[in-house]
């Protein structure tokens, strides 16, 4: 099976079968995310608890890459901490933007598999509109427990 092959497999697979998906209630913070280009829309909503997100989940509605890259998003951050978190953020998103022949990186997971959504720029918005919202949320929960809202324009 081709590498592409694999990746594409996966994105089908969180798209019609999303990780993690639905309303953690009660929780300790949320953010509300929105691309009103394309449409995309989420909720995402955490627990904390020793620093780290012990549970994430996310609703809402979007395409396929969205609705994958949230799911991908939820598993991958499960028990990291809002550094941690922020540094992987910083990994996906130059996977998902810088150019080149390189192959993702391996050590992303499943996450790789958002790799190709870098020869569709236009698409690089609905990828990575889970993971501004969930560092919205982080955000919000250092300054005070509630709900923030994020929009991608």
């Amino acid at each position: 099976m081709d590498l592409k092959d694999l990746y594409r497999d996966v994105i089908l697979d969180h798209n019609k079968q999303p990780r993690n998906f639905g309303r953690l209630d009660p929780c300790d913070t949320s953010a509300d995310g929105n691309n009103p280009l394309c449409g995309d829309r989420l909720t995402v909503t955490l627990r904390i608890a020793g620093g780290r997100v012990s549970d994430i989940r996310f609703e809402g509605k979007g395409c396929a890459i969205s609705t994958a890259s949230a799911s991908l998003m939820t598993e991958a951050v499960k028990g990291l901490d809002a550094a941690q978190i922020h540094a992987l953020h910083a990994r996906v998103h130059g996977m998902l933007t810088e150019h080149g022949d390189a192959l993702p990186p391996t050590d992303l997971g499943k996450l790789a598999a958002l790799a190709g959504v870098r020869e569709y720029p236009a698409r690089v918005k609905c990828a990575s509109l889970c993971w501004h919202t969930l560092d919205a949320a982080l955000a919000h929960a250092a300054d005070a427990p509630g709900a923030a809202t994020v929009s991608t324009e």
